[in-house]
């Protein structure tokens, strides 16, 4: 006796190739983008907003993936960029190739389950080798090591060609906000960082302020430009006309008063103005609207005001100045006051112009660790992908600096643990061995796809990185140790000691990219079933 259901059922070794074709579909698209000499995509949507891109996470976010199985990796990259903020493209690749050489050895009858253990040892086993083996401590590098971590991750970048000039404004930027953590250990919050885009000029205008900007101007000409030792007064309330609150109702006899009310609603707003440049404030920041009509008591006390500022910048901006954010000026007994408590302090307030736009720079606040990076490009679409790599580059800076390891890049690591993997699984007896020498093989999808994508002979560079790797990890010569640095040299198409040349990657981004992309392929492996419902009819309405 069967049992029927209500749309189509899909098993076996069907479903398994379904999902290889979707996952592979999706990992195609990101091939061609990775590394340095990868292309990039435009994307268009329904609206015809453009993205052009190289980023893996950003590419697979503007894609409307309808497979599930291929909204896993979807999600894998985005998981990617969130944990370590680069590598988004490789951990993708590794995971499609993982399940397509999986699904082969499925085909020579071998258990899904067989190859589920094989993969988490190999996993195991690669990570622990990567963290004995071929991690570098940055104390033994210098600080070289950091500003060649975020040259590597720029170089597969737009701003590629000015990897020097971004990577050392990064660097900067990111030690700045360095904090002591709880467990005697520095941490580096990168919300502290605010990215500001600015149309007009190149890439190489772009620019690092030691404190806080905002992409606003002055309300009012007769205002100053800039104010030393500034008192910052951070307001959450309407300076307009004062209004009744909804509801309210006035009953006037006499006509005359009317002028009078008016009068007094003019006059409540100047007294709270009056109240809080008496207790010294001359620079005010405000969430909403300041009236026209009260701009002049400003520009007489000649102090800055800035409205409509952004609630999540006024914070900010309040906690490392020391002011306090007001959403009333009435106190407990019902009177406005205003308190010079409230006030916070700066060296300096200044506004300055960059392209057609103002900007309000605060500088040397009391708690500040706060820094600012302006970004200069031709156009819109420049400058997103400009503020993408400098987020992807600020994260693996970050990482750096918090766990105090490397590793080299160019293909390196995933060779070494391949030849590694290779020889471990020769000491099992057991089905895994398979599953191991497949999940070593499926590495080599790293190197070998930076090479073609730098139009270079991948199989003699894959042979020559074989070659070295297998040397190092099978000699006691000092000489050949070192040969577990060597990786792809892809603007000479030949091998190198990539530790020399510079090229570094966060320990982490491995450890996270090998982790992921095996959870990833195991969890689509385990799946034998696509069951899909059909949707119920909808009853036919009669004509009435």
């Amino acid at each position: 006796m069967s049992v029927s259901i209500l749309g189509s059922r899909e098993s076996g070794q069907n479903i398994r190739d379904t999902n290889v074709r979707a996952v592979q579909a999706v990992a195609n698209i990101v091939k061609s983008s990775l590394g340095p000499n990868g292309l990039d995509k435009m994307l268009v949507d329904e609206i015809g907003d453009v993205v052009i891109s190289n980023d893996g996470a950003t590419i697979l976010r503007s894609l409307e993936v309808q497979h599930p199985a291929a909204k896993v990796l979807v999600e894998l990259s985005r998981l990617q960029d969130q944990e370590v903020g680069d590598g988004t493209t490789s951990v993708v690749i590794v995971a499609a190739e993982l399940l397509k050489r999986a699904n082969d050895l499925v085909k020579y009858k071998i258990h899904p389950t067989t190859i589920i253990a094989g993969f988490r040892l190999a996993m195991k086993e690669s990570i622990q080798y990567i963290k004995d083996y071929l991690s570098v401590k940055t104390e033994s590098l210098g600080k070289d090591a950091i500003l060649n971590v975020a040259k590597t991750s720029l170089n597969s970048k737009l701003i590629g060609a000015e990897s020097d000039h971004f990577a050392s404004m990064i660097v900067n930027c990111v030690e700045a906000v360095g904090v002591m953590g709880a467990s005697k250990e520095m941490k580096y919050p990168i919300k502290s960082i605010k990215v500001l885009k600015c149309i007009g000029q190149s890439a190489k205008e772009s620019v690092h302020l030691n404190g806080f900007a905002l992409m606003t101007g002055r309300t009012a000409q007769g205002m100053p430009t800039s104010i030393k030792n500034a008192r910052i007064a951070c307001l959450d309330f309407n300076l307009n006309k004062f209004k009744l609150q909804m509801g309210a109702q006035v009953l006037v006899n006499d006509a005359k008063n009317l002028e009078k009310i008016r009068l007094r609603e003019l006059e409540i707003t100047k007294e709270r103005i009056e109240k809080v440049l008496k207790a010294g404030a001359n620079v005010i920041f405000a969430t909403k609207a300041i009236d026209d009509f009260a701009l002049k008591y400003f520009v007489e006390a000649g102090a800055i005001a800035v409205r409509r500022v952004d609630k999540k910048d006024i914070r900010k901006i309040a906690k490392q100045c020391g002011a306090e954010v007001l959403i009333t000026l009435m106190n407990n007994e019902g009177e406005e006051v205003f308190n010079e408590s409230s006030l916070g302090s700066a060296e300096e307030v200044s506004e300055e112009r960059l392209g057609d736009n103002d900007f309000i720079f605060i500088k040397g606040m009391k708690h500040s660790s706060s820094q600012t990076l302006i970004l200069r490009g031709a156009n819109e679409f420049m400058l997103d992908e400009i503020e993408r790599s400098v987020h992807d580059a600020i994260c693996v800076v970050k990482r750096v600096l918090e766990s105090k390891s490397v590793v080299v890049g160019g293909g390196a690591v995933e060779t070494a643990l391949s030849i590694y993997l290779d020889s471990f699984a020769r000491t099992l007896g057991s089905k895994e061995q398979l599953a191991i020498s497949e999940f070593a093989e499926s590495l080599l999808v790293i190197p070998k796809t930076l090479a073609i994508n730098a139009a270079q002979d991948a199989c003699d560079l894959l042979a020559k990185l074989k070659m070295y790797h297998s040397a190092s990890q099978n000699s006691s010569d000092e000489k050949k140790q070192e040969y577990k640095y060597v990786g792809l040299d892809l603007a000479n198409g030949k091998v190198r000691n990539n530790l020399k040349a510079g090229v570094l990657e966060p320990t982490i981004s491995k450890i996270k990219s090998l982790k992921f992309a095996t959870e990833a392929a195991i969890s689509i492996l385990r799946i034998d079933d696509l069951i899909e419902l059909a949707p119920k009819p909808e009853k036919e309405r009669d004509g009435h």
